[in-house]
């Protein structure tokens, strides 16, 4: 996480250095797409927008321009980056609560449950920037009273736009269609931008119906940024008057075209292609339906009709059918949005090579796909066994398919 005890002018280089020619051409085929690519097929207004989009997104912010007063990082780029702007990251965020007799307590009068790891009252240059703020430099410690901590990995947000242009119907459909014993089931969260109820499909938890939410959300979570969803700042433990004297900007720090910028980014980056399969990796494309993976984990999805035609009823492969499943023990024990604490979203495995197969599940404890396997629990139970049942050959040509999506 950063520190602000560096110069100001640190934020600076980090723009500059972040910032990757676009002059280059687009990449007109899927196999040229690199990570970090916009979609292939997009038009001259919309690679602008993507253009724009990207450069607010590894825009770094100062808490002069709003970023804070708790916050986990100075810009999105910096927690999305490897192998590419957008990619997952090495950073994690951190969330606590308290679970006692099967309910969960957010802890919200404390700061909970996402605690942020830094705040402005780092020095930068030899000077204090908000004098008057009493919050501790790292953060606001996890309270004595939580029984649950965990982190979670920084996700990458490759293909996202492919997902938000999908209808919610298609989700609820494949909830309808699993087998009863793996069966998900579409979260049922608010579209604060209609106040209406939508499918979430985006965070950990699938907490985020769209895209535009989601960009929202984590401006306020992840920067400290208020925007017009999400226009309160974390309140600090002791509350607003605990906060005015930390908030430099106590206006509304982000508009709705600076969200869109964000948007922009996210919904016209293009997913990452799998390479090339080979023998044994067939052989594990096959063994990763014989075993069960691809009930949750769905090859196949397409997209809705949509105002950009490169997204417009396009298949795609995502590897996940974006429900909440009960993962048992490998739950993260919190509950958020409308997924319950043993409940996660089924992770995409789209774009998974780009990390090596390390730092997998939700917290990034998993070094290996194997390791990842082995972990599964509740509704991932039976896929663990059977592939812990497969001869040492099969189990090679399975994990060999996984090392190329």
């Amino acid at each position: 996480m950063l520190r602000l005890s560096a110069s100001l002018g640190f934020f600076a280089l980090l723009l500059c250095a972040g910032l990757r020619s676009l002059e280059a051409q687009p990449a007109t085929t899927a196999e040229a797409v690199r990570p970090g690519d916009p979609l292939p097929g997009l038009g001259p207004g919309e690679l602008d927008r993507f253009r724009r989009g990207r450069e607010a997104f590894e825009t770094a912010h100062t808490p002069e321009t709003g970023l804070g007063p708790l916050f986990n990082d100075s810009s999105c780029n910096r927690c999305h980056n490897r192998k590419g702007v957008g990619g997952a990251g090495i950073q994690s965020a951190l969330l606590a609560g308290r679970n006692e007799g099967g309910r969960f307590d957010p802890l919200r009068e404390q700061g909970g449950p996402a605690f942020a790891t830094s705040s402005i009252t780092l020095e930068a240059e030899g000077r204090r920037l908000a004098p008057r703020c009493a919050l501790p430099p790292d953060g606001e410690p996890v309270p004595a009273q939580a029984n649950v901590v965990v982190r979670r990995r920084t996700t990458p947000l490759f293909g996202l736009g492919l997902v938000d242009a999908t209808p919610d119907a298609t989700f609820r459909a494949l909830a309808e269609q699993q087998l009863p014993a793996i069966r998900g089931r579409a979260a049922r969260v608010t579209e604060l931008a209609r106040g209406a109820p939508a499918v979430g499909k985006f965070g950990w938890k699938a907490q985020a119906p769209s895209l535009h939410q989601f960009a929202g959300l984590a401006l306020s979570q992840e920067l400290g940024i208020t925007n017009p969803e999400f226009p309160g700042e974390q309140l600090p433990r002791g509350g607003v008057s605990a906060l005015a004297a930390c908030d430099l900007v106590p206006e509304l720090e982000e508009d709705a075209s600076g969200v869109q910028h964000l948007v922009d980014f996210l919904q016209l980056l293009a997913p990452v292609a799998a390479l090339p399969v080979g023998p044994e990796a067939r052989r594990g494309d096959q063994l990763f339906t014989a075993i069960g993976c691809d009930g949750c984990h769905t090859r196949s999805l397409r997209s809705g009709p949509s105002a950009i035609p490169a997204l417009s009823e396009q298949s795609y492969a995502p590897y996940s059918d974006f429900l909440l499943h009960d993962m048992g023990e490998l739950g993260d024990g919190i509950a958020e949005g409308d997924a319950q604490p043993r409940e996660m979203r089924t992770a995409p495995l789209w774009g998974s090579r780009l990390n090596g197969g390390a730092r997998l599940l939700h917290d990034g404890r998993a070094r290996s796909f194997e390791a990842a396997i082995s972990a599964h629990d509740g509704q991932g139970a039976a896929s663990r066994r059977a592939f812990a049942k497969l001869a040492e050959v099969d189990q090679r040509a399975l994990l060999a398919f996984l090392a190329g999506l």
